[in-house]
């Protein structure tokens, strides 16, 4: 059976990737820094069918928190499948508008917080010859859109890293697999750091207007990792604005110079 931990299983998308292993009955390690909420998980993922899940406080921004995890899985469960880095913040702005603070805190947990959990767990990983990595990028990663450079910079690493890793990690039998979801119905609001009022007002609202749930997405990540996918964008019409840039750069490019002008109030 299934071993996996997902950081950020708390709520929100890592708490439906929680379930969606829970339902193949899966050993899930719930691994957060909200203990009420993460206990919430515990007990929807053994409702839910899980083999077994408990509760690990794990802050990403420590590495001692990882080194415990991994002695934890070791502990308990001789070992571990999959390491889900899920756990994420949101910010944004205008580029001039973000402070080096907020660059540093942003950057620490969305980028560092998925370097600090495919160190943790390599090495565990190499042993056994075998496991997966999940990392929750974004498609903000893929497309760079305006007003989001320091959240676009930090997913960009993700899907960097995570292509740097299924190359290099490969010859031990480790796959690893970027996820780039769009918005989605989640409560990443809560943590979003901005000093522009137009994107606090915005977000909720685009949060909630996705045509996929956070189960739809976690659904489609264990088809993708099953399918041993390396890239998996699961919103259709984020899918489609890829393709452009891919082909139509030109025209891409002058849609986000338009968002630009639109943000800016200078059509």
């Amino acid at each position: 059976m299934t071993r996996v931990l997902i950081t950020g299983a708390a709520s929100g998308l890592g708490r439906a990737l929680a379930l969606a292993w829970a339902r193949r009955g899966a050993r899930v390690l719930v691994a957060d820094i909200n203990a009420e909420r993460g206990a919430e998980s515990v007990q929807l993922c053994m409702a839910a069918g899980a083999t077994e899940a408990a509760y690990l406080h794990l802050d990403v921004t420590q590495e001692r928190d990882f080194d415990s995890a991994m002695a934890w899985v070791r502990q308990h469960w001789g070992g571990l499948d999959v390491m889900v880095n899920n756990a994420g913040v949101a910010g944004g702005g205008s580029f001039e508008g973000i402070p080096d603070e907020d660059w540093h805190w942003l950057l620490e947990i969305n980028l560092m917080g998925v370097v600090r959990g495919c160190r943790a767990a390599t090495k565990l990983f190499k042993a056994q010859e075998s496991g997966a990595f999940v990392n929750i990028a974004s498609m903000a990663g893929l497309l760079n859109p305006p007003a989001m450079a320091s959240y676009n910079v930090a997913k960009a690493g993700v899907v960097a890293l995570s292509e740097t890793l299924a190359a290099e990690l490969a010859p031990w039998n480790i796959a690893t697999l970027a996820v780039c979801p769009s918005y989605f119905q989640t409560n990443l609001n809560e943590s979003l750091r901005t000093r522009d009022a137009a994107m606090q007002a915005a977000l909720p609202k685009l949060l909630a207007g996705s045509e996929l749930s956070a189960d739809d997405i976690a659904e489609g990540i264990l088809d993708a990792l099953a399918r041993g996918e390396a890239l998996y964008l699961p919103h259709p019409r984020a899918r489609a604005a890829w393709q452009q840039k891919l082909q139509e750069p030109a025209a891409f490019r002058a849609e986000m110079q338009a968002q630009a002008r639109k943000l800016a109030g200078r059509r």
